[in-house]
């Protein structure tokens, strides 16, 4: 099945990029970023910036990143992928991840939310002086699919801990 990434969420304050690969079913049921309940994103930039469950609404979610600086988006704008899983994924058309960075520079930070995200960043864009001249970070997923080494939110929550520095410097 094609399926597709939403528009980036960014404005002249973002300074933190984060991207994900390409939104599971339940966010693009509701259209949503980090649209599953059960994905932890959202507790963890709540978590980092204001000590604090999520806010409920989506929209309240979306004005707090922007508030801390973070921008989202896909590193992927189209493929075809059965259900929500990254090993699925196939036939990739990337979004343009450079041509975002040279209309808002000053994004210095591009966090990778999982090796897939990471993996298409590096393939499509690694040799690009929009990537060559910023900070990425490749972090866990915050799916809420537990790995060895992340069992669930407070591992992630501190292996993230990295994305409140970059804000700060």
């Amino acid at each position: 099945m094609s399926v597709q990434s939403f528009p980036p969420v960014v404005d002249e304050r973002s300074r933190i990029l984060i991207l994900g690969s390409m939104p599971g079913t339940a966010s693009l049921r509701i259209q949503q970023y980090y649209g599953n309940p059960r994905n932890h994103l959202w507790a963890i930039l709540y978590g980092l910036f204001a000590d604090r469950p999520p806010d409920a609404g989506y929209e309240d979610r979306i004005a707090f990143a922007r508030s801390q600086g973070i921008a989202l988006w896909d590193t992927i704008a189209q493929c075809e992928r059965e259900g929500s899983l990254d090993s699925d994924i196939r036939d990739v058309v990337p979004n343009d991840i450079p041509g975002l960075l040279r209309q808002y520079p000053r994004v210095k930070t591009i966090v990778c939310n999982g090796a897939k995200s990471h993996a298409e960043l590096l393939k499509h864009f690694g040799h690009t002086a929009e990537i060559a001249e910023r900070k990425v970070l490749k972090l866990p997923s915050t799916s809420p699919i537990p790995t060895p080494k992340y069992r669930g939110l407070e591992e992630r929550l501190e292996a993230w801990r990295i994305v409140k520095e970059a804000a700060e410097t």
